[in-house]
């Protein structure tokens, strides 16, 4: 191996989320129908509307559930929920807490108008499935499918209000995958498809280093996994991820990690 791949891991200090499956019902109304929870519902619930309308009261606000919208409820709310012009298709899905989708910043209490209405919609087909085969691990899988409809709306909502450059993730992904390679930037610019001053500014907008720097810092972190894993010399590691030599590596090394690759590999 020419070079060591680096580690992928959750920061440490990061609090993942996650939301249990309940259950989940397709339903498809006409003006009779109409429900009064005087209570509000005992867990969290998600209306996902892809035909017609419905409309909700809850706490004196009216809500018109169109298509291709989507609203998550709080649980012993009081609230109210009936068929609009005799035509209303959504999924109901109740679930175990809120902490995942807050932590999302997904809306809570407030219509959403999605794109991803398509994707929901299969999600929910697929739980449907799964609860009716019931094989094993579907208790699993029925959770999983939810916790990726609130991603699919989380993302939405991140990328309407936070520039992402998609364009620029094959670039990244490309790198990690040849660190030991020389890659020039032209040849990254090439592949993002932008202009080079448009592609330099997005990239420090993206990861807050240049590309330069960004290549660097993933070589040096293949090198110090190689002098914790490896018996390959400074020199050899250095020629593999292709520095000028193993003084100017070391001098690198030294300035990102406070010691030299020698005295980082005898103190491990």
């Amino acid at each position: 191996m020419s070079f060591m791949n680096i580690p992928y891991r959750i920061n440490e200090k990061s609090i993942v989320f996650s939301c249990h499956f309940i259950s989940i019902w397709e339903v498809q109304a006409n003006d009779a129908y109409h429900t009064t929870k005087d209570d509000g519902f005992d867990v969290p619930g998600m209306f996902i509307t892809y035909d017609g309308k419905g409309i909700l009261k809850q706490l004196n606000q009216t809500y018109e559930l169109q298509v291709g919208t989507y609203i998550i409820l709080q649980e012993g709310i009081p609230c109210s929920y009936k068929c609009e012009s005799d035509d209303w298709k959504f999924y109901f899905i109740d679930f175990s807490s809120l902490d995942m989708t807050r932590y999302l910043k997904i809306p809570i209490r407030e219509v959403v108008p999605t794109g991803k209405i398509g994707e929901a919609i299969q999600k929910c087909e697929h739980i449907i499935d799964i609860l009716i085969e019931q094989q094993h691990g579907y208790v699993y899988a029925a959770s999983i499918l939810l916790q990726e409809i609130l991603l699919i709306f989380a993302k939405e909502q991140t990328s309407a209000i936070e520039p992402q450059y998609q364009e620029l993730n094959k670039v990244i992904i490309y790198m990690h995958k040849h660190i030991g390679k020389i890659i020039r930037s032209e040849e990254l610019v090439h592949m993002s498809g932008l202009s080079r001053t448009t592609f330099f500014t997005r990239f420090r907008a993206k990861t807050g280093l240049s590309p330069s720097d960004y290549m660097l810092k993933l070589k040096l972190e293949s090198a110090k996994i190689s002098l914790e894993t490896t018996s390959q010399s400074v020199k050899e590691i250095s020629a593999n991820l292709h520095f000028y030599d193993e003084f100017h590596f070391s001098k690198l090394f030294k300035r990102n990690y406070g010691v030299s690759p020698s005295s980082f590999r005898s103190s491990k």
